[in-house]
């Protein structure tokens, strides 16, 4: 009975504790993600809609586990997706959950964002079941708003 609850705990920890290292999904050759309705240099106002734009790939509620499908991140008032200030490499790990980190694990494609009145940059990113960048990245660009 030890053993077992051991292992179970183990298990758990194992699956809670720690970045998501990349799983090695791979992506749709030519697949693409882009903001629909936003273009670099925008002048806008507030609330922000922002509308997510993927072409090559299907959307799939995270934790679905389907050949070129993914789930959508906005990433917001940070550096493009890369290498990160510690030095790992971003696109190896889950992304993280935070105020410059949105994610749409449930296959959403739209967001409205109460952004301060000021220059913000936005980034798209796909993510796999876990989170992870595919082993292709699919990203955008970095585009850069202005909220009045």
């Amino acid at each position: 009975m030890k053993r077992k609850l051991f292992s179970m705990i183990a298990t758990v920890g194992l699956t809670v504790s720690g970045p998501v290292l990349g799983q090695g999904l791979p992506s749709a050759e030519g697949a693409s993600v882009y903001f629909v309705n936003l273009e670099d240099g925008a002048t806008v106002s507030g609330p922000v809609k922002v509308v997510f734009g993927l072409s090559g790939m299907g959307v799939a509620p995270a934790g679905t586990e389907k050949e070129n499908t993914g789930h959508h991140h906005l990433l917001i008032n940070r550096p493009p997706l890369g290498e990160g200030e510690d030095g790992t490499d971003e696109l190896l790990y889950g992304l993280p959950a935070d105020d410059n980190h949105m994610h749409f694990g449930a296959g959403q494609t739209e967001v409205s964002l109460d952004l301060a009145p000021g220059t913000h940059t936005l980034q798209l990113v796909l993510g796999d079941m876990n989170h992870v960048p595919h082993l292709k990245p699919i990203m955008s660009e970095v585009i850069t708003i202005t909220v009045e």
